[in-house]
């Protein structure tokens, strides 16, 4: 009973639950004018699919570095734009920017590749030489 989600169990479900409740929070802060400029359910849509892009890989990995920190990004540059901090034609220059250096990080070898790739077999060594 130690952990709230067993290990065993696929996360899936449990992301897209999290998910679900997100977006249903930004949606209802929306209807009931709270914060009427911003579209939540874009917003949290993006940050949580950064999140759960963490959470269903099981941490950091050379596709998980790219992905999840680029939505949690994009969530944060789309609140901003929506609250005329910051232009269109600001961010998605800076989305360009940040998706080259994230692919670049994952480049380095202290990133390990995601646990469910297999690497091909046969190729490498000798693959197009004769």
């Amino acid at each position: 009973m130690g952990n709230a989600v067993p290990s065993k169990q696929p996360k899936g479900p449990f992301c897209l639950a999290l998910v679900i409740i997100g977006v249903g929070i930004g949606w209802l802060l929306s209807a009931q004018d709270i914060v009427p400029r911003i579209n939540w359910v874009w917003t949290l849509g993006l940050a949580m699919v950064g999140i759960a892009t963490f959470v269903l890989s099981g941490g950091i990995d050379k596709l998980s570095i790219v992905i999840g920190p680029f939505f949690l990004a994009s969530s944060v540059l789309s609140f901003m734009r929506q609250q005329q901090r910051i232009r269109f034609d600001t961010e998605v220059p800076i989305m360009v920017i940040l998706i080259g250096v994230l692919l670049l990080i994952a480049q380095f070898s202290f990133v390990p590749l995601p646990r469910w790739f297999v690497p091909p077999s046969g190729e490498g060594k000798n693959s197009g030489k004769r």
